[in-house]
């Protein structure tokens, strides 16, 4: 077994961070696995926007989500008070960029694992980047021209563990 096999089978969505920010070395380490991923016809389409967890805007995302979910204020945010947070956009025109933003933030959450750092892949804001705010995140967030969010993913130092996630290869895989 290789070691990025290890990596995969260790790494799991981390809901607790420490407050110790990430180093300029770990950050660029996970912002290279992310713009090294490969991309349909090597578009390069990804677009990567760095926050610190206490960014403004980051809040003006969790208040958007929790209004549109009818929620009231949570108890953690949706990045559970990582350090640091980015946002994944891409060319609203192509077909593939979702596609390859999901490669992408893989490729950063294999390389946080690696780095022994705690990750979690972010979804949950789609309806807030994408609804009737969507101007405003996107110059708050400075996406390119044309470019929309395509998905998120949070870094730290982990302040709680959990056990990668199980599965059942019976029911999930089909051979033909």
């Amino acid at each position: 077994m290789s070691n990025v096999i290890d990596v995969i089978k260790k790494r799991s969505s981390t809901r607790g961070y420490t407050p110790e920010p990430l180093t300029e070395d770990e950050l660029n380490i996970l912002l290279n696995a992310g713009l090294q991923a490969p991309t349909a016809a090597n578009r390069q389409e990804i677009h990567f926007t760095v926050l610190k967890g206490d960014n403004p805007v980051l809040q003006a995302l969790e208040d958007e989500k929790n209004r549109l979910r009818g929620l009231s204020a949570q108890t953690h945010n949706f990045y559970y008070e990582a350090p640091t947070v980015i946002v994944l956009s891409a060319d609203s025109t192509y077909k593939w960029s979702p596609l390859d933003a999901g490669i992408a933030v893989e490729n950063m959450a294999l390389a946080a694992e690696e780095l022994g750092l705690g990750n979690l892949i972010i979804g949950c804001i789609y309806d807030a980047l994408r609804g009737e705010k969507k101007d405003y995140f996107s110059k708050a967030l400075q996406f390119p021209a044309q470019y929309e969010y395509e998905i998120a993913i949070a870094f730290g130092h982990k302040a709680v563990t959990k056990e990668p996630h199980t599965y059942d290869i019976n029911a999930q895989v089909t051979y033909l």
